[in-house]
């Protein structure tokens, strides 16, 4: 089959790359794409960036699926347009999508579902959300309402601080409309674990377990940013605690949706805190995360088209669900300035190197010029690798990460260290 991934990220990089070794896959489209991608699919450019921009490539192309890599795209309604033109599309509609969209929505949807989460209140004027503070003790998060790029969360300390956070949000300073309308919430304590699955509108599938690294410098230090990188180790949950999350977690949003009318098909992804009460969701994507994405595609052994092939049309085949035991990671460069005002233009080198010992890099924000690969974004590439164990699969990364260089460039070097904490037996293999 022909098919179209929408998106020009690093997730829609490695989605390009799985999918290029797919034995149902004959030809892979992508828009719009970016040089990586270019490697393994062959680019598009849309119209326009709207749904019916996307549809447009999808007719020219003879898609016979399309997967959107992005949020955005989900909750302007791309999925409800290629359904009333007849075309197989892998995601949720534009009601469901809201999951993502509004964390508003999102909070009061896992209250009806019964679903466990942390303590909050909703806010649509500062003055409201100022005076929920003191319903709080500790720290308290502060979360924009909107779709915010991954920097719509915000942990505050202090009262002056959080009333001066929930001003400069709802001003437009920190996020702009998104921060609109804000929920406040209870900060829970805990290590994040990121559990994705996909669903077919009654059922949903579980991927492997991954971890994140949101915080910009080593030892989670410094201002959130999209990701700066993530390992995938199946150790990270055991067969007990996958269970409890696919029945209080990840299965009851499916059943909710199915019962509210609008199924849900499409990527589920949870973020949870661990806490010493369970697991409990901080937030619910609805589309693959990244950098997880970048290192749970590396494992991944099964048929990535046949799978969402079939779950797009309504029947997960989990013969196609399969992954090798080694775990991988991938480590995030990015641009100077990162996660404020960025620079780019610089020149990349190395990306060569780095593939030659044994990596995949995915591109997120790069460009070509006559000059040679330049930076065009935030976080720039992925550099992935697995390894026996998790040493070696860190040992494996960071030694081809050392052959790319460009200007400015900042990286974490303690992807992964969490998992030598927590299984110190191994961290010496």
């Amino acid at each position: 089959m022909k098919v179209l991934v929408i998106g020009g990220g690093g997730r829609e990089h490695a989605i390009c790359w799985r999918l290029s070794r797919s034995a149902s896959v004959s030809q892979v489209f992508v828009t719009p794409g970016n040089p990586g991608c270019a490697t393994e699919a062959t680019p598009a450019v849309p119209p326009d960036n709207t749904p019916q921009g996307y549809l447009a490539v999808a007719r020219e192309a003879g898609a016979d699926l399309t997967i959107v890599g992005p949020e955005a795209p989900l909750v302007d309604g791309i999925v409800d347009a290629f359904r009333e033109d007849g075309r197989l599309i892998f995601g949720p509609a534009k009601a469901a999508a809201q999951l993502e969209g509004s964390k508003i929505f999102a909070k009061k949807f896992m209250e009806r579902a019964n679903i466990p989460t942390a303590r909050f209140v909703d806010a649509y004027e500062p003055e409201d959300a100022i005076a929920a503070l003191p319903q709080f003790e500790g720290p308290v998060v502060i979360k924009a309402d909107g779709l915010a790029a991954g920097k719509g969360v915000v942990i505050v300390e202090d009262r002056n601080e959080a009333e001066a956070v929930i001003r400069a949000m709802f001003a437009g300073a920190l996020v702009g409309a998104a921060g609109a309308k804000v929920v406040i919430e209870e900060f829970l304590e805990g290590e994040e674990i990121s559990f994705i699955g996909l669903a077919d509108g009654e059922r949903v599938a579980a991927l492997e377990p991954s971890q994140d690294h949101k915080r910009i410098a080593d030892n989670d230090e410094g201002p959130n940013t999209g990701g700066m990188g993530a390992y995938s180790d199946s150790r990270l949950l055991d067969a007990a605690t996958r269970e409890e999350i696919m029945k209080t977690v990840m299965q009851p949003v499916i059943d909710q949706f199915r019962r509210e009318g609008t199924p849900f098909t499409g990527f589920l992804y949870a973020g949870l805190m661990m806490t010493a009460s369970g697991p409990r969701v901080l937030e619910y994507n609805v589309r693959l995360g990244d950098p997880e994405t970048q290192a749970l595609l590396h494992r991944m052994d099964g048929d990535f088209g046949a799978l969402l092939h079939g779950a797009a049309a309504g029947r997960i085949d989990e013969a196609h669900l399969s992954f090798r035991k080694d775990p991988s990671v991938c480590v995030v460069l990015a641009a100077a300035g990162y996660p404020g005002k960025v620079r780019t233009g610089d020149l990349i080198h190395g990306i060569e190197e780095a593939e030659a010992a044994g990596a995949a890099v995915f591109h997120a924000g790069t460009k070509s010029t006559p000059e040679g690969l330049v930076t065009n974004g935030g976080r720039v590439l992925g550099v992935t690798h697995s390894g026996a164990t998790l040493p070696e699969a860190i040992r494996n990364v960071y030694a081809s990460v050392k052959h790319i260089r460009f200007a400015g460039m900042q990286v974490r070097s303690d992807i992964g260290r969490k998992g030598l904490r927590r299984w110190p037996e191994t961290a010496a293999s």
